[in-house]
């Protein structure tokens, strides 16, 4: 692993190593699974951004279209008509790092014109490719994920990561998007059983072998549950930070969840462990 700063839109860069990064999700959805509805509403959506940032979130992660199992497809009017207003809100009033929940090409070019500095592609660049474009014209940070949904997957986890992103990275490199701003998330939960979410965490440091940083995002994800017995979601969130913790052991580098504060806290204790032993990536 070589990289280790990740570029994003606007000339914002952000440090990758010694400390584990934090991402807040921000769903300004009627349906997420465990928040919908909570911050559809503006205000209460830069309220919730502006307290995971004191939290001490390093991203903050707007979504306009729930991706749980079985949701409603939006228009790409409407998912911008809920986004595009709090990333613009955001970017006048903090300096915070903002990244835009989103397939959709035209979504991330409006998006980072409003000021958000990341992609987040939960269809990693192949639903609309051109999204790849957008990245590659504006600088823009890019999360590249893999997903199960709508293919036949290989037995293997893997293999199946493997072979899934490795199209993804094509896609992303024809399009001359800066290697330096891409991270790679593997996808907890997307059309993936419990059993297949836990070899996946087991076999995490596998993954280094397609040399980008790793973003995950376990948070309150039914698999969680299924480990503690938690059926609610939003009861998930200790055991969501324990995910976290044994993930940074693994390698990864930047982490996606709802409860900024109880992650951040157990980041540092991973991050204090991998540091006073010399065993983190970085030190290779």
């Amino acid at each position: 692993m070589t990289i280790r700063s990740w570029k994003l839109a606007h000339g914002r860069s952000l440090a990758l190593g010694e400390r584990a990064l934090v991402m807040g999700i921000l769903n300004v959805t009627p349906d997420s699974f465990s928040d919908g509805g909570h911050y559809a509403q503006l205000e209460n959506a830069l309220a919730q951004a502006r307290r995971m940032i004191a939290e001490g979130a390093d991203i903050i992660d707007i979504g306009g279209e729930s991706t749980r199992p079985g949701a409603a497809a939006v228009s790409s009017a409407e998912e911008q008509d809920r986004v595009l207003p709090v990333i613009e809100r955001l970017a006048a009033e903090t300096g915070a790092i903002l990244s835009v929940d989103t397939y959709r090409e035209e979504t991330a070019r409006l998006a980072v014109s409003a000021g958000a500095h990341i992609v987040n592609d939960v269809w990693g660049l192949q639903r609309e490719p051109g999204i790849a474009r957008v990245a590659a014209a504006t600088g823009a940070g890019l999360v590249i994920m893999h997903t199960g949904r709508e293919r036949e997957k290989l037995p293997d986890v893997i293999e199946d990561q493997y072979v899934f992103l490795h199209r993804s990275i094509e896609i992303a490199r024809d399009a001359g998007i800066d290697e330096e701003a891409i991270l790679l998330d593997p996808g907890f939960g997307f059309a993936k059983e419990a059993d297949e979410n836990i070899e996946l965490m087991n076999r995490l440091g596998e993954l280094s072998a397609l040399g980008f940083p790793l973003l995950v995002g376990t948070s309150r994800k039914r698999f969680v549950g299924h480990m503690t017995g938690r059926e609610a979601a939003e009861e998930r969130d200790a055991g969501t930070a324990a995910t976290s913790v044994a993930l940074r052991l693994k390698g990864a580098a930047a982490f996606r969840v709802h409860d900024v504060a109880m992650n951040t806290d157990a980041l540092k204790v991973a991050d204090a462990m991998l540091n006073a032993s010399g065993e983190g990536w970085w030190n290779r």
